[in-house]
């Protein structure tokens, strides 16, 4: 099958930019040939589970996965490209008002809604990993993904963004979607003052979510996205 979709690849599509290139693979924005259409491919060593869960899965806040391919730990994955700007870059320009960052960090949790009814952490919620499509928040990149398993006490790999990484995912124990709660929350503050809450926690009701989305203890922090989209 790898080998198979590596040639269908070649032989249907063109590159038309590197989108970026790390330790782990590269990001491509691919034309097909044919209609014209974008596509972005994703090579990476790892774990697929959760891109092959979203082969199911239709939500306006996530990518489309039309199809993967594995060889031991090399995967192959192509998906739905999302035109428009990331927040990451939009933070460059301006802060988001309190407003506008409950619209768009609901939306986000619509996004983790879905991913953790499958049963999965992505475990890497950032502002370079949620683009703006006009007035839709898009979560990005399952690379850090995988999926929670009741059975085991820690997680087979340490992945993350440091400072929007929970306390958990630096092998203190299992990952949960409580995890996910906690980046949440610093990608509201960041949003709302430009820092981290260590360092200066936005203000008034926004402020006290951000507070118990931080919480060292995952006991502490939202249950679930439900109360945390109740919250804002």
């Amino acid at each position: 099958m790898y080998q198979w979709f590596s040639d269908a690849l070649a032989r249907e599509f063109q590159e038309e930019q590197l989108l970026k290139r790390s330790s782990r693979g590269s990001v491509q924005l691919l034309r097909h040939k044919g209609s014209g259409q974008r596509f972005v491919l994703r090579r990476f060593r790892g774990n697929a589970e959760v891109y092959r869960q979203l082969l199911r899965c239709t939500c306006k806040n996530l990518p489309e996965i039309f199809e993967t391919a594995s060889r031991e730990e090399e995967q192959l994955v192509l998906e739905e490209y999302i035109q428009g700007d990331t927040l990451d870059f939009l933070l460059k320009g301006a802060l988001f008002t309190p407003g506008e960052t409950r619209q768009i960090v609901t939306q986000v949790c619509t996004a983790l809604w879905v991913l953790h009814s499958l049963g999965a952490v992505h475990r890497d919620v950032k502002p370079e990993n949620i683009i703006l499509r006009g007035s839709e928040a898009v979560l990005i990149d399952f690379d850090a993904a995988r999926l929670y398993k009741p059975e085991e006490t820690g997680d087979t790999q340490v992945l993350g963004t440091t400072g929007f990484a929970a306390p958990e995912q630096y092998g203190l124990s299992q990952t949960d979607r409580r995890a996910d709660i906690y980046a949440v929350g610093i990608l509201m503050n960041v949003m709302l003052t430009g820092e981290h809450p260590s360092r200066r926690l936005a203000s008034g009701r926004l402020g006290r979510v951000v507070e118990r989305c931080t919480q060292v203890s995952p006991d502490k922090r939202y249950p679930d996205v439900i109360k945390l989209m109740e919250a804002l």
